[in-house]
């Protein structure tokens, strides 16, 4: 019995047998003992000779007079003949919708579901070579009729979103947005009788999906859209990849708009969802989300976590976590050379690649302000030489950190020297400490006057009365 035979006797599972006893008629069962023996000689000779395979599973359904379950293994067998081994993607198309008519009433629902699954699989999944768009979009055609003849809702839903993520991933947008929107038609508005919860669910990967397209696509306000509409969906039990989806692409949304701490926030939540659904796009999430944590500026390691610490000395994320502690202490060079040694781990995803110039620009800072400290004076070459980096862009984080305030000086561009001006930045300070002292002494000078001003208290006479006020700095 190979895995055909298997998932037909688990599919047969819910039936109930109802066991007739005859007086010797066997004529039925001898007619199905014949067609069992063609079918499984015609299996044996799949390897060896497909055509011959092909020709007794065409008997099998010819001499059927009524559809049975035979009939409709030998239209699966003869199907994944043509396809896979064969490739006749044309005259495989012709046998599945001749099988798909079985699956009214010749079989079960559970083993026709999972029959119709398994060959969308592996049709969507290139396993019988090279297919044109148009013949896969005539397999999922003819299901989708199938289905609705049949009135299985649910299934024809499941079938739409599976093609659906086929369109995300041959990255077929105008198909992709027209099945999106037939898919946000069919599930439409909430009614009372609905199960909530399973149109919650639906709407959810149908989200998922869309906002991929969009992240792709990189239209950044329609992803902001449906971002804020997943969020708002409620009684909803989605699988955990579809939010680990949802808040991946949210977190890279929030990258984009430098608001880090949010981009944080969401890569945590779809690295756990993407954990818990044991996929393994959950390491390179954790990425993202080491990548957000140094972008922030967070003191905090992100691996100090119980979720993420398992996953703390994997060899993907091994050169991660490296780069964190470079960059929480400021080792700019230790940083650099971490992303050299491991180009294919962190700069082959065009993601983490189009922030690590910020990432190195932000650790550079901190360096230069560090290296500065003592000084009062310094050559912008000597700068460039500690940095590793070429004069022009020593000169340009200096102009960055003076307007910033950050640092006190002015760039000499003759001499192309750095003059830190110490004194100066002395006596802001004095300047700001006797600034405050006098706002201190005003409020309570303030305060004073308050009290004792006329009609203050409960009433008393005013013990300043008959005396004028003399500005300080005006008596003699």
């Amino acid at each position: 019995m190979d895995d055909d035979d298997a998932d037909y006797m688990q599919g047969s599972d819910d039936e109930n047998y109802d066991f007739e006893y005859s007086d010797g008629d066997d004529g039925d069962e001898s007619g199905t003992v014949d067609v069992e023996n063609l079918y499984y000689t015609a299996k044996s000779k799949k390897e060896d000779n497909p055509e011959a395979a092909l020709k007794d599973f065409r008997a099998i359904v010819d001499q059927e007079q009524e559809k049975g379950d035979w009939g409709f293994k030998a239209l699966k067998q003869s199907t994944k003949l043509l396809f896979l081994v064969l490739h006749r993607p044309n005259d495989a198309l012709q046998t599945y919708t001749e099988l798909l008519t079985y699956t009214r009433s010749a079989v079960t629902r559970n083993y026709s579901e999972k029959t119709i699954n398994g060959i969308l699989d592996y049709v969507g999944g290139g396993k019988g070579g090279p297919i044109s768009v148009d013949i896969l979009e005539k397999f999922y055609e003819a299901t989708k009729n199938a289905l609705e003849e049949a009135k299985n809702d649910r299934l024809s839903a499941k079938t739409n979103l599976k093609l659906a993520k086929l369109w995300l991933d041959r990255k077929e947008y105008t198909r992709l947005s027209r099945l999106i929107r037939d898919l946000h038609l069919a599930t439409g508005p909430a009614g009372e009788g609905d199960d909530q919860s399973q149109r919650g669910t639906q709407l959810l990967e149908i989200y998922a999906l869309e906002i991929q397209m969009y992240n792709e696509t990189r239209n950044f306000k329609k992803l902001k859209e449906i971002y804020n509409a997943s969020n708002n969906v409620r009684s909803a039990i989605p699988h955990p990849r579809i939010m680990g989806v949802i808040k991946e692409c949210g977190g890279k949304m929030w990258m984009g708009e430098r608001q880090w701490n949010r981009a944080s926030e969401d890569f945590f939540e779809s690295f756990r969802n993407y954990d818990e659904a044991g996929s393994p796009q959950r390491i390179q999430v954790l990425k993202y989300l080491v990548l957000a944590n140094m972008l922030m500026g967070s003191e905090v390691n992100p691996f100090d976590s119980q979720e993420t610490k398992p996953y703390k000395n994997d060899p993907q994320i091994k050169a991660m976590t490296d780069l964190v502690e470079a960059y929480q202490r400021r080792e700019v060079h230790s940083a650099e050379k971490i992303l050299r040694d491991n180009h294919s781990t962190i700069m082959d995803d065009p993601f983490i690649r189009s922030y690590i110039g910020e990432l190195l620009r932000s650790l550079r800072t901190q360096y230069l302000i560090d290296l500065i400290k003592p000084y009062t004076r310094m050559e912008l070459s000597f700068l460039a030489k500690q940095l590793n980096v070429d004069i022009q862009e020593v000169e340009d984080l200096l102009i960055g950190l003076i307007l910033e305030g950050k640092v006190e000086g002015r760039i000499d561009q003759v001499g192309m020297r750095l003059e830190l001006d110490r004194k100066q930045s002395l006596e802001k300070k004095r300047y700001t400490a006797l600034q405050k002292w006098s706002e201190n002494l005003e409020a309570v000078h303030s305060a004073i006057v308050g009290k004792t001003a006329p009609g203050a208290g409960r009433g008393g006479p005013d013990p300043n009365a008959g005396f004028v006020e003399v500005p300080f700095g005006a008596r003699e």
